[in-house]
C-alpha cells in the first residue's frame, strides 16, 4: 500500500497477519489507518471509474441525455405539480393518442427541382385496337425518377474585342471585360464559390479536391488552391466585418470555442490546438460569425468584443469558463449562463448518486418543461419581437421562479450530505456557484435557457475536425 494516499498519516511498516501487535489500543489505531486509507482509494476509484465511463460513453456510446418522463413521479414535491405546470409524465387515467405512423410511400420530390420531361407516346400501329379501331390520348401516366448530373469544369473565353482608327492606325481601343475575383486569376467565382463550400461546409480537404479536379483532367496544385482560399478571405473581408458589427449591436450573443489543429509556425510538420470561436446574434440581429486564435486564453473574445467599430454592450451567453467572468467584469458587461452545462454534470454523476442525480434532472427537466409550453404558445399565438419577450419573461417570472427557489432549497440541503469531491458534489457546487448567471434568463424575455445555439454552430467544425 503506497504511502502517497495518506502523507500526513502515521506511517509504519508493513505487518502481516500473523505478527499483529497485542495492543489493542495500537490495534485500533491500525484499523483506524487502515479505514481511512480504503476510503481515499474508494473514493479515488470511484471517481476513475465515473472518468472512465464518461470516456466510453464518448467513446463507443450514444450522447443522448434523455430524461426519462417517470422519474419526475418518483419524488412527492415534483408529481403533486399545479394543474397549469406542465408535467413529462402523463396521468395514469388518460390514454396518450397513438403516435402518427410514418407512411411507407416514397416522399415526394421537391417541386422546385427542375424537370426534363420525356414523352413517350405510340405509333399508329401499336394503337390499333383488335375491333379495328385506332386508339386515342385520354390521359398521361407519370411517374418520377431522380438523376444526377455531376458537377463539372468548363472554360470561359473572355474575348475583348480591338479597335483601330482605320486612317491614323495609332489609336486602339480595347473592351473591357468584367472585374474579376482574383485580378489576372485563372479560377472564375463559380470555382472559387465551390471550393470554399467543399472545404468549409462539406469537410473535403482540398487534397482530395484536388483529386476530383485530377480526374476531369485538370491539375490543380494544393498550394495554388490555398492561395485561392487567401485571396477569397481578403475578398470576403468587408462582408465579415460587416456581420461582425451586426452581432454585436445584439441585445444578447452566444459563444462557445472548439479545437482546431492548425500547423505549428516555429515548428514545421508538428500542429497546436488552436481555437475557432463562434459569436451568434440575437432574433433581430440573425448572424454568426466565427473567430480564430492560438491560443484558449480570454483575449481571443475581448478583442472581438471590443471591436473598433463597434463594442459590445449586451449580455454575453456562454459556459462557465473561468476567463468569461473576469472578461465581462473587465467589459461592464453580464454573462448569462447554461443550464445545459449544468444539467450535463449531474447526468455523468448518474452512475456515483443515482437517487440525488435522477430527483435533480426532473427539476431541471421541469424547467426546460415551462420553456417548451412557452414555445408551443407562441407558436399559435404568431408573437415576434417585444411582444414574444413580453410573453415568454411573463412565463418565466410565473412559472420558472418558483421552481428554481425551490432548486436552490434543494441545492443546499445537497451541498450539506454530498462529499465535494464527488461527482455528484462537484455538479452542486457548479449549480450553487453560477446560481446567478443561471437564472439571469428568467429576468429577460429575450435570454435563452441554455447555450446550445453557441454548440450546434460549432457542430460542423467538430464533424469535420478529422478531416
Amino acid at each position: 500500500m503506497s504511502t502517497d494516499a495518506t502523507p500526513n498519516r502515521l506511517s509504519a511498516p508493513p505487518i502481516g497477519a500473523t505478527h499483529l501487535p497485542d495492543d489493542p489500543v495500537l490495534l485500533q489505531q491500525i484499523i483506524g489507518e487502515l479505514l481511512a486509507v480504503n476510503a481515499q482509494l474508494q473514493h479515488k476509484n470511484d471517481s476513475l471509474q465515473q472518468q472512465l465511463e464518461q470516456l466510453r460513453r464518448r467513446l463507443l456510446g450514444h450522447k443522448s441525455e434523455k430524461l426519462d418522463p417517470n422519474q419526475a413521479l418518483l419524488f412527492a414535491d415534483l408529481a403533486a405539480a399545479p394543474n397549469d405546470m406542465p408535467v413529462s409524465a402523463s396521468p395514469p387515467d388518460t390514454a396518450e393518442p397513438a403516435p402518427k405512423r410514418r407512411g411507407h410511400g416514397r416522399n415526394g420530390l421537391n417541386p422546385k427541382l427542375r424537370r426534363d420531361r420525356r414523352l413517350y407516346v405510340l405509333d399508329e400501329n401499336e394503337r390499333r385496337c383488335p375491333c379495328g379501331g385506332l386508339c386515342e390520348k385520354f390521359g398521361e401516366e407519370i411517374s418520377e425518377q431522380l438523376d444526377y448530373v455531376p458537377a463539372s469544369l468548363f472554360v470561359i473565353e473572355h474575348v475583348r474585342t480591338k479597335y483601330a482608327c482605320p486612317q491614323c492606325h495609332d489609336h486602339v481601343l480595347v473592351a473591357l471585360k468584367p472585374e474579376q475575383p482574383i485580378a489576372k486569376g485563372l479560377p472564375g467565382p463559380g470555382l472559387l464559390a465551390q471550393v470554399i463550400t467543399c472545404k468549409y461546409a462539406d469537410h473535403i480537404p482540398l487534397n482530395r479536391f484536388e483529386n476530383i479536379c485530377r480526374r476531369q483532367g485538370v491539375e490543380l496544385s494544393r498550394s495554388t488552391l490555398c492561395d485561392w482560399m487567401k485571396a477569397c478571405a481578403e475578398l470576403l473581408r468587408p462582408l465579415y466585418d460587416l456581420m461582425v458589427s451586426v452581432v454585436l449591436a445584439s441585445r444578447s450573443v452566444h459563444t462557445d470555442d472548439t479545437r482546431v489543429p492548425c500547423q505549428d509556425p516555429t515548428q514545421p510538420g508538428k500542429t497546436v490546438s488552436a481555437r475557432l470561436w463562434t459569436y451568434l446574434g440575437d432574433a433581430e440581429h440573425p448572424c454568426n460569425v466565427f473567430d480564430f486564435t492560438m491560443t484558449w486564453s480570454r483575449e481571443g473574445p475581448r478583442d472581438f468584443l471590443t471591436n473598433k467599430a463597434h463594442k459590445f454592450q449586451g449580455i454575453l451567453q456562454a459556459d462557465a469558463l473561468s476567463g468569461y467572468d473576469t472578461l465581462c467584469a473587465e467589459l461592464g458587461i453580464v454573462r448569462a449562463g447554461c443550464w445545459a452545462h449544468a444539467r450535463r454534470y449531474f447526468f455523468d454523476a448518474r452512475d456515483s448518486a443515482a437517487g440525488p442525480v435522477a430527483e435533480a434532472l426532473a427539476r431541471i427537466g421541469r424547467l426546460y418543461a415551462i420553456e417548451k409550453e412557452i414555445k408551443e404558445t407562441l407558436a399559435q399565438e404568431p408573437l415576434a419581437g417585444p411582444a414574444a419577450d413580453t410573453l415568454r419573461l411573463a412565463r418565466r417570472q410565473e412559472k420558472a421562479l418558483p421552481e428554481l427557489t425551490t432548486l436552490r432549497q434543494w441545492l443546499e440541503q445537497q451541498r450539506m450530505v454530498a462529499l465535494p469531491k464527488s461527482p455528484f458534489g462537484h455538479a452542486v457546487q457548479y449549480a450553487l456557484n453560477h446560481w446567478e448567471a443561471l437564472t439571469l434568463y428568467t429576468q429577460h424575455g429575450f435570454l435563452a435557457i441554455d447555450n446550445n445555439a453557441a454548440e450546434r454552430a460549432l457542430r460542423p467544425i467538430a464533424v469535420g475536425r478529422n478531416n
